[in-house]
């Protein structure tokens, strides 16, 4: 997913300054790789990215901010799909997910930006910032389902797009294990019969009254998810992510 925002670094620089945040953005992913958040120091960056600490302090100001823009710089490789039916996007975003947080590293990134996140403010503000933008450049995906009359039109994209991302931040968060192309297939056909189901309805609106749309625009719930989420040639197979 792409993104304008890359807090606290600021703005994608170019020239030298562009040359000195690459050569420190993967001097601080190889540090996570090698020995995770809680080793992590801005002296150890300085000597791997062959750039001076007190740049390193005076951009970033700490290593939750190094993390914070490594995540932010990275996620922007996740691209949105746009298929031509909500299963088939749900079904290749999820499947990017997963091939994302399949490296290990990627991972390691997403704890130590969480575990800096519960101790210092700026990190957590990143945080929320990072995730609040994806969760609204994902919805456009549930807007355009509910123009095609796939969903109920008081479909929330947030809550959709939230119960997508859950799982996967359940497996690396909580119960601390990989991630893999099973877990992504059976979360977007979750996500996708819930949303036919109006289970994500916005506030104040009644749950029959959703159901009602959603059998009136989505036919047979039998047979829509096989039927209409074909995987773009570019999509992930179940042999090519990150299992």
């Amino acid at each position: 997913m792409t993104t304008a925002h890359h807090a606290p670094g600021g703005s994608r620089p170019g020239g030298r300054t562009a040359r000195t945040r690459e050569a420190v953005l993967t001097a601080v992913l190889k540090e996570l790789g090698r020995g995770g958040f809680a080793a992590l120091t801005m002296e150890k960056v300085a000597q791997r990215s062959g750039i001076h600490v007190a740049t390193l302090y005076r951009r970033w100001r700490c290593t939750e901010g190094l993390v914070c823009e490594l995540l932010t710089d990275l996620s922007s490789d996740v691209p949105l799909p746009d298929t031509g039916t909500l299963p088939g996007d749900l079904r290749a975003l999820a499947r990017s997910i997963s091939a994302f947080y399949g490296d290990a590293r990627m991972r390691r990134l997403i704890e130590a930006v969480v575990s800096a996140a519960a101790r210092d403010p700026q990190a957590a503000t990143v945080l929320r910032s990072f995730f609040g933008e994806r969760l609204v450049l994902a919805g456009r995906m549930v807007q355009r389902a509910v123009e095609r009359g796939e969903l109920p039109a008081d479909t929330d994209p947030e809550q959709v797009m939230s119960a997508l991302g859950a799982p996967f931040y359940y497996r690396i968060l909580i119960a601390r294990r990989p991630v893999d192309q099973d877990l992504a297939e059976s979360t977007a056909i979750a996500v996708w019969a819930a949303a036919r189901a109006g289970a994500y309805a916005s506030k104040g609106n009644s749950s029959s009254n959703s159901s009602n749309k959603t059998s009136s625009n989505s036919g047979n719930n039998k047979t829509n998810w096989r039927s209409s989420s074909k995987t773009p040639a570019t999509s992930p197979t179940k042999t090519d992510g990150a299992d």
